[in-house]
């Protein structure tokens, strides 16, 4: 029975999983974004968010924790520089997980998981949302239908006033060829 095991052994040994885990880590602070199996992408989740959270702080405790965790230099200078600016304001959640179809070879679920602020694609649509700031009501338009309604009679209204205005034109044009004739 395996009551209260909450680790996803992966099917390594300790030693072969910590490796496994951190070369990943390494690699998604590197790229951003990875490709791998989906049951790697969740262990790597739990594994790589403490030690993005620790970037947060930038101080020599913090570094030393991370750099036990990762040993590659490269990464942890990455991590706690642009990655560190970039979720400085995020309380959490630094990573997101996309099911891809399955591996062709075996069948294996696989999955992409990439540092959230890194991706464009959302972070543009969030921008332009945050910019325009609009209410919606549940009712269909609620106040802005309600005053197009008012502004369409108004306009409909001052438009015949112009058309009385030219009326009178018409009538003389017409008297003139009545004369003629």
């Amino acid at each position: 029975m395996r009551h209260g095991d909450k680790i996803n052994n992966l099917g390594r040994k300790t030693a072969h999983r910590k490796a496994l885990l951190s070369n990943l880590t390494c690699q998604l602070i590197e790229h951003k974004r990875i490709t791998t199996t989906l049951a790697k992408a969740k262990a790597l989740r739990v594994y790589a968010e403490p030690l993005i959270n620790r970037s947060k702080v930038d101080n020599m405790n913090n570094r030393r924790v991370v750099f036990a965790k990762l040993q590659d230099k490269e990464a942890i200078k990455e991590l706690f520089g642009v990655v560190s600016d970039k979720i400085a304001d995020r309380p959490g959640g630094y990573t997101r997980i996309i099911k891809l179809p399955t591996r062709a070879g075996d069948a294996a679920d696989m999955a992409m998981i990439e540092l959230v602020d890194f991706n464009e694609l959302y972070t543009k649509d969030s921008a332009e949302k945050e910019g325009k700031k609009t209410r919606r009501s549940r009712r269909a338009g609620g106040a802005a239908k309600a005053a197009t309604t008012t502004a369409a009679p108004a306009a409909e209204t001052a438009a015949p006033a112009a058309k009385t205005e030219a009326t009178p034109e018409v009538p003389v044009a017409e008297d003139t060829e009545e004369t003629t004739a």
